[in-house]
């Protein structure tokens, strides 16, 4: 019965990873870019709330892995 709590925070967890690959891509996009320092600045300060958000997520679902392993 536990072990949806693993396969769901496991799915959780991997959609936390792709939203973190997504914000270090299109960071490194827009370094590829030349963008001066203002406009890089601006990138990565609309890219954080998203990489926060994915943070969370990963972290959600590892917890959600911790508890269905030991309840399980």
């Amino acid at each position: 019965m536990f072990e949806i709590l693993v396969w769901i925070g496991a799915a959780i967890s991997l959609t936390g990873l792709g939203g973190l690959l997504w914000c270090i891509l299109r960071v490194m996009r827009a370094r590829k870019q030349d963008l001066d320092d203002d406009a890089l600045r601006a990138v990565v300060q609309s890219v954080l709330p998203y990489n926060l958000g994915a943070m969370l997520l990963s972290m959600l679902g590892l917890m959600l892995v911790v508890v269905g392993v030991m309840l399980g």
